[in-house]
């Protein structure tokens, strides 16, 4: 059998666990009451089901556009125009009260007490470590939220997480621990589909791999790290998202920062999506290439980019690009977008450039078999050129893998810094990858099933809590479907205010601001897991609508807010 037939086999290797399926492609005719309910045809008749009384107008013209992918990114960006004037304007003056607070401590501290500032001015002929701007964000916004970000926590991160209780007595500069844990519902963690867990299947397969090869090789791949496991399991990635062949690194974010350097060099060019990660903007500029930027899930401006960048060439000389490399990611994890993949692959096939996809969030979150963007949008693989994704998130793991022809992997193994100097995948970790890839590939025919009902319960709930929140009046982003549910703060002083009472509810959750975000836009995102009950959903939202109630957030006015089970604030 050839490479080419065998990626297309093994695209529908779970095709043997297939069952009745709805219009969404999610399973439907099981019985009424079960852990994983029938799944509707659309969002709105799912609220239908769950309603005490009819879903509103306003819910059933949404779902009926939420067929159209185009539609939604349309909707999405009239509800940012919609945001009222006043909330604008306020959000934009509590930033500058902020800093000429800021500005007006600084300038008083320096004159009586000055030694706290030792660190912002010349000593000894070297200059400051930090620019004064940047130390101020910290020390003077920043700082005095600090106890909303990086709450430690102890044991699994599944649906719920214990959290260890801390204080502070000298405004969030340290922190001391009270001894106590909180039992809290977990919306901030990545574990798409509950497979963070320290009992069942996954677990038994780590315990047992440990017991056979130990912990760890305690060599590079290039040396003596490369063994049967590591080998299998990048032969099992690469059946998984349709590849000839993988690469598995230890570190998913060196996954990008190491390999992309290899992909392009001094003389190539990359496109780059405004709003990509962290670890592809430092791979770009490591690789030494020249960078360009578009617009974020804007393919009339990626075209645009593209036809004057092969129009003019390399700068100076002019000379034909050795090399086009457009980079997006599937999922967006901060706007809960996804990427417009067959518009970008139509593109591809007239311009000829090389495409990137990170997928970082979207594989084995997204597609009816979690096969990632690909899967979701019916997008052969074979037309991306490299598949770049993590582990960390969906498969309760760790590290990542680039996926792409043999020949790119064969080239990667030999030049890529992440292959030749970095250590080899731990053996409970490859374990654990290779545990929950074969559950949801349908190939452990023990938990095959389980690993399909894990798929469609965090399509199901990924639908029904964003649903939920925009019933309630919330401003929301985010394409359907998306396992994160970005909801707009907007003003500043809301956003360490919605932290807390989360918190005081026993809802974990995470809170962005800028620099992450753009100013006027802060936000809570959550993060639905496929481990979360419906009882859970149920809860977070009544207690986010009391919240929402708190702090003004509910900017849709004139939804019919939802109806809750009895049972929703009930939750211990």
């Amino acid at each position: 059998m050839g490479k080419g037939q065998r990626a297309v086999h093994t695209y529908k290797s779970s095709g043997y666990i297939e069952q009745p399926r709805d219009n969404d492609e999610l399973l439907s005719g099981r019985k009424e009451g079960g852990l994983f309910k029938a799944a509707p045809r659309t969002s709105a008749s799912l609220l239908k089901e769950q309603a005490a009384e009819p879903a509103p107008a306003v819910v059933a013209k949404a779902a009926a556009k939420a067929e159209s992918p185009a539609a939604e990114a349309e909707d999405a960006s009239q509800e940012l125009s919609a945001v009222p004037t006043f909330i604008l304007v306020t959000t934009y003056l509590s930033y500058l009260m902020l800093i000429v607070f800021a500005h007006m401590r600084d300038f008083l501290g320096k004159i009586f007490h000055p030694e706290e500032y030792t660190q912002l001015r010349v000593q000894n002929g070297f200059a400051p470590m930090v620019s004064d701007f940047e130390s101020l964000w910290i020390r003077r916004l920043y700082g005095r939220i600090r106890d909303c970000f990086n709450r430690p926590i102890t044991g699994v991160a599944g649906g719920r997480v214990s959290l260890l209780e801390r204080f502070s007595t000298d405004f969030n500069r340290s922190f001391q621990f009270t001894g106590r844990l909180h039992n809290v519902l977990n919306l901030a963690s990545y574990n798409y589909l509950g497979f963070a867990q320290s009992e069942g299947p996954c677990a038994d397969k780590v315990e047992e791999a440990l017991r056979e090869g130990g912990i760890t090789q305690g060599s590079t791949r290039s040396e003596a790290g490369r063994t049967m496991l590591l080998a299998e399991t990048e032969d099992m990635v690469a059946r998984f998202v349709g590849a000839e062949a993988a690469l598995i690194v230890s570190m998913g974010y060196a996954t990008n920062a190491l390999n992309i350097p290899t992909l392009a060099t001094k003389g190539c060019l990359i496109i780059s999506d405004e709003l990509n990660h962290s670890s592809l903007v430092t791979g770009a500029r490591l690789s030494g290439a020249s960078i360009r930027v578009f617009r974020h899930n804007n393919t009339r401006d990626l075209e645009k980019q593209l036809r004057r960048s092969i129009a003019q060439g390399q700068p100076r000389t002019h000379r034909p690009w050795k090399k086009i490399l457009v980079v997006v990611e599937g999922l967006y994890s901060m706007e809960g977008e996804f990427c417009k993949l067959p518009e970008i692959v139509e593109l591809r096939r007239r311009y000829k450039f090389h495409l990137f996809v990170d997928e970082a969030h979207s594989v084995g979150a997204l597609g009816k078999r979690g096969r990632g963007i690909c899967d979701h949008f019916g997008v052969d693989p074979r037309e991306v050129d490299i598949l770049m994704g993590t582990f960390t998130k969906s498969f309760g793991a760790a590290g990542g893998y680039i996926a792409g022809s043999r020949a790119l992997i064969d080239h990667l193994r030999l030049h890529s810094h992440s292959a030749v100097y970095a250590e080899a995948m731990s053996v409970p970790v490859l374990a654990q990858v290779s545990s929950s890839m074969r559950m949801i590939m349908g190939e452990d025919r023990e938990n095959a099933v389980l690993g399909q009902q894990k798929l469609d319960q965090l399509a199901i709930n990924s639908r029904y809590f964003a649903q939920g929140l925009r019933d309630l009046g919330f401003m929301t982003l985010g394409d359907a479907g998306s396992p994160v549910v970005p909801l707009l703060l907007f003003n500043p002083a809301k956003i360490p205010a919605f932290s807390r009472e989360c918190l005081r509810r026993n809802i974990a959750v995470v809170v962005v601001s800028y620099p992450a975000t753009p100013i006027i836009t802060g936000r809570v995102r959550f993060c639905i897991s496929a481990s979360h009950t419906r009882a859970d959903l149920d809860y977070a939202l009544e207690q986010i609508s009391e919240i929402g109630d708190l702090l003004m957030l509910k900017f849709h006015k004139g939804v019919a807010p939802k109806a809750l089970p009895e049972h929703a604030g009930k939750m211990e």
